[in-house]
């Protein structure tokens, strides 16, 4: 039966390491790549039985893939500190990577969990994410947003749900839109996009429509709408953004090397 390596990148993830650590208990090998914690993350992850790696901090595709590279496994299960392995995904992942895997990458169907409940309604779900992999036919890529796995061959996907804590509050919520809607539009910046007056008007508002209309975040409730709204923000302020960009004419870019909780609940 081959065998699972899991991969998880931390930085001062005391809070959470632990939870996501025991959710893999079953796994062959796990790995934590950390990057200089001033909490206690190296030292739990180590409690926890994980081999545990210091290693300055050069961007999250670097880091990703310098954590697959320390595995004596080929199949890698990519994990964030503030994800969960539900039983039944664990079961799917044995039986998939047990049984000839007929793809070399696997997505699976992320769940959030925010202001007190599971959202499956919205753009945040069901927010696939491609995390296991063989690691002889995929590597992480991507520039400043967005990073995902590269396989070369086909893609599956298994039917259970990862966990995802993602957020602690509103608070915390609005910090990570405005560190990602920078990098956003640097991106779009980069790739030729300009942002019109109609980009301006009209993106935000369909957003809104598509997240709690469309994708049915009115199910939610006042729970539904705050997500609604949090995500058309996010377009408003990307869009902004890249207007200012044309106006300030950035320098090229750069990597960003900033630490930042790894997030894909967000329109793009």
């Amino acid at each position: 039966m081959p065998k699972v390596s899991v991969t998880i990148i931390t930085k001062n993830e005391a809070a959470d390491i632990g939870d996501a650590l025991d959710s893999v208990a079953w796994a062959d090998e796990r790995i934590v790549v950390d990057s200089c914690s001033t909490d206690e993350t190296a030292a739990i992850a180590a409690r926890h039985g994980a081999r545990v790696v210091s290693r300055e901090w050069p961007g999250y595709i670097a880091q990703k893939n310098f954590a697959a590279s320390l595995a004596t496994n080929a199949w890698i299960l990519s994990l964030d500190a503030d994800e969960r392995v539900t039983a039944a995904l664990a079961r799917e992942i044995q039986e998939t990577v047990a049984n000839e895997p007929v793809h070399r990458g696997y997505q699976m169907p992320r769940v959030t969990f925010h202001l007190g409940r599971w959202i499956r309604t919205t753009d945040w779900y069901p927010d696939y994410q491609l995390r296991l992999y063989d690691r002889r036919a995929a590597e992480w890529t991507g520039r400043h947003v967005h990073e995902g796995v590269t396989v070369k061959g086909g893609v599956g996907r298994l039917r259970h749900e990862l966990q995802h804590y993602a957020y602690r509050d509103v608070a915390e919520h609005r910090e990570t839109i405005a560190h990602y809607t920078t990098l956003a539009a640097r991106q779009m910046f980069e790739q030729g996009r300009r942002a019109t007056a109609l980009d301006l008007a009209l993106q935000p508002a369909f957003a809104f429509f598509r997240n709690f209309i469309l994708k049915r975040g009115f199910l939610d409730g006042s729970v539904g709408l705050t997500i609604s709204r949090m995500n058309a923000q996010y377009v408003r302020l990307k869009f902004s953004k890249l207007r200012d960009l044309s106006l300030t004419e950035t320098p090229a870019s750069h990597e960003d090397t900033r630490h930042t909780k790894d997030t894909n609940t967000k329109p793009s």
